[in-house]
């Protein structure tokens, strides 16, 4: 769609930052956002945690690297139950409040598509709204968001989880996201939102070809001069297409994170922090060469 760039600005875009609280994060070089689910039906087991295993799942991930931590309570899977409010505050508050408590200087953010979650989350210990739904399923999300002051990453979706799968029809796929990210990103802006993270959705509401599509255009999104937020990890595109199962698809996520660094990603969001602050580090050490 864009003609072929230089590969030092392929690989970062400059000028990113991200104000957490009144913290700067600079997003020049990439970071890795860590994923735990306090779930029992996500759709990648090793991501998953309860009271007793969120704490160790999390000192992990950041002694592994991790700038960020993503935490959820609502299963975004295809076809996942849909569960109240007040089950997702029950999963979301303890881990969060145990979790700031022991690693005061971690950003969490939370992954949820309601104010009432996002509200309550941010004043339990999260510093970043992580919203599925990009404010469509809450319309009192953004205006939420801008009264909390926090960033606000949204992503590219069509439905609910329990319905995206019938909707991923389009007519031009890339020109169709665009459209929508420059409404929502004009509607947070009016929210008083200032720090706006984009995610194509990978996975939501997309066809396996349609995921492939959106990373060989990955550079599409630059236009609008945001952090690029890319969940790559263990997704259907990789073992559909390789004829495996999520729990041996960590080679193939390594594989296609390096392409979305390569296309411009400012933020990894993943199952496996190691690996993926790994590929960081080798993407990095190839803008310098």
């Amino acid at each position: 769609m864009f003609n072929e760039l230089p590969m030092q600005s392929k690989i970062f875009s400059p000028n990113k930052t991200l104000n957490v609280r009144g913290r700067l994060v600079d997003l020049t070089v990439p970071k890795v956002m860590g994923v735990i689910n306090v779930t029992p039906d996500s759709f990648y087991g090793g991501s998953r945690a309860d009271e007793k295993t969120v704490l160790t799942k999390a000192e992990s991930m950041l002694k592994d690297g991790a700038a960020f931590i993503d935490l959820g309570g609502y299963s975004s899977r295809l076809g996942a139950d849909d569960i109240s409010v007040d089950e997702e505050l029950k999963r979301v508050l303890p881990a969060i409040t145990a979790i700031h408590k022991n690693f005061p200087e971690a950003i969490l953010a939370i992954d949820t598509f309601r104010s009432e979650v996002a509200r309550l989350a941010v004043e339990a210990g999260a510093s970043l709204v992580n919203d599925i739904s990009a404010g469509k399923l809450d319309p009192n999300m953004m205006s939420v968001v801008g009264q909390l002051g926090v960033p606000y990453l949204m992503m590219h979706m069509k439905g609910m989880p329990q319905t995206m799968n019938q909707l991923a029809t389009y007519g031009n796929l890339i020109k169709e996201m665009v459209e929508y990210f420059h409404q929502q990103i004009a509607k947070a802006r009016e929210a008083g939102i200032k720090d706006i993270i984009i995610d194509p959705g990978f996975g939501f509401a997309k066809t396996v070809e349609h995921n492939f599509e959106i990373l060989r255009q990955l550079d599409c999104f630059k236009i609008f001069e945001r952090p690029l937020l890319v969940g790559l990890s263990r997704k259907s595109m990789i073992w559909r297409t390789l004829g495996i199962t999520p729990d041996q698809a960590l080679n193939g996520t390594t594989t296609l994170n390096t392409l979305a660094l390569m296309r411009g990603a400012s933020i990894l969001r993943v199952h496996d922090v190691k690996e993926a602050v790994e590929c960081v580090r080798l993407v990095a050490e190839l803008k310098e060469g």
